[in-house]
């Protein structure tokens, strides 16, 4: 199965693709969208949508991640990053792709086993789980998006998927194991 994740953002957006095959993950490609500060915000949200068309249409995943925002009391920031979130589902529903949203903590407790974990915690991770060194904080925290993703089917997180995350995790710390002692 081919996931897309999608760590969303007005200004910088970062996504990542893997495939799920065999309660592991393979890495496919990550990246980020760029957006100037001076563009007028309807412009920024063009870009945005038209560049994710383009990643679903390379990409063709069955199934998308997007992480939840974070709302702080009167933010505006948070209301025009949800802007960017909305453009990215709506980009999605475009092309009829199922679109999942998650939390940013269970991404992290995913990933790292903490809720709290940094990026940089999240990226070391990412790192050894798909053997690459993403192209950017923000793709690593989409390429965990897509990791995280396939344990929650149609809204509800279940016990048996996250325990294939969990043996895809620890396969890949084994991996690294072996790797460090030849």
């Amino acid at each position: 199965m081919i996931v897309l994740g999608i760590d969303p953002g007005l200004r910088k957006t970062g996504w990542g693709v893997v495939v799920y095959k065999n309660n592991s993950f393979d890495y496919l490609d990550d990246g980020y969208f760029l957006q100037n500060d001076e563009v007028e915000l309807g412009d920024k949200l063009l870009k945005n949508y038209n560049s994710l068309i383009t990643i679903i249409n390379k990409f063709e995943p069955e199934l998308i991640g997007i992480e939840q925002t974070f709302v702080g009391a009167g933010n505006v920031s948070s209301l025009k990053l949800g802007m960017a979130r909305g453009v990215y589902i709506l980009a999605a529903a475009k092309l009829g792709k199922k679109i999942i949203e998650i939390p940013p903590k269970l991404v992290k407790k995913n990933i790292t086993g903490s809720g709290a974990a940094s990026k940089d915690q999240v990226k070391h991770m990412i790192k050894k789980m798909l053997n690459i060194t993403p192209k950017s904080e923000d793709s690593s925290d989409a390429l965990g998006v897509a990791m995280s993703i396939h344990a929650k089917p149609i809204g509800k997180f279940n016990e048996d998927s996250s325990n294939k995350l969990n043996e895809a995790i620890n396969r890949a710390l084994q991996k690294e194991q072996l790797n460090i002692r030849k």
